[in-house]
């Protein structure tokens, strides 16, 4: 959605309400290809103080995601609260508002922005997963599996020989 700024900061529209969905094309973040399921709904207003532009949001969609710990998608809900402030003026002193050089603000573009801002570094489909076997890759969370899983530093492995070979 472009919204035209003159009409906003002219006077003769102090605001303008924003009520719009769109779908969000899959992205690439941190190696991983994140989708979108249905739409993004994106509402809230423009309104203007002087020549400060304030774009206040609520955004909600549903991104499809890989988690790093098991390796299955899971779906992460966004439900976030917007607050950007943007200005035409060049000279402003206001170090809150982008500068903005065209007439017209892209809303998507900055929705985008603040969504991508909001995902976890870390992406994990519940905070207790217990992620994959190192040693034959079952999936933890749904199997056991009978590896034997010795906690051992990798650093001391080779000190692991020197005990065993002991004679008494």
């Amino acid at each position: 959605m472009k919204v035209q700024i003159s009409d906003i900061v002219s006077g003769k529209d102090r605001g303008k309400k924003i009520d719009y969905t769109f779908e969000i094309p899959a992205f690439d973040f941190e190696g991983d290809t994140i989708k979108s399921l249905g739409f993004c709904e994106v509402v809230g207003a423009i309104s203007s103080d002087s020549d400060i532009l304030v774009l206040n949001a609520k955004i909600k969609a549903d991104l499809e995601m890989i988690c790093s710990r098991c390796l299955d998608t899971f779906i992460y809900p966004i439900d976030i609260d917007i607050e950007e402030r943007f200005t035409t003026n060049r000279n402003s002193e206001n170090d809150e508002a982008i500068v903005v050089m065209d007439d017209v603000l892209n809303i998507t573009e900055i929705v985008e922005t603040s969504i991508i801002s909001t995902l976890p570094i870390k992406r994990v489909c519940k905070n207790d997963c217990k992620g994959l076997c190192q040693e034959c890759g079952c999936n933890l969370n749904y199997d056991s599996c009978s590896c034997q899983k010795e906690d051992v530093d990798i650093r001391f492995e080779a000190l692991r020989g020197l005990f065993d070979n002991k004679e008494v």
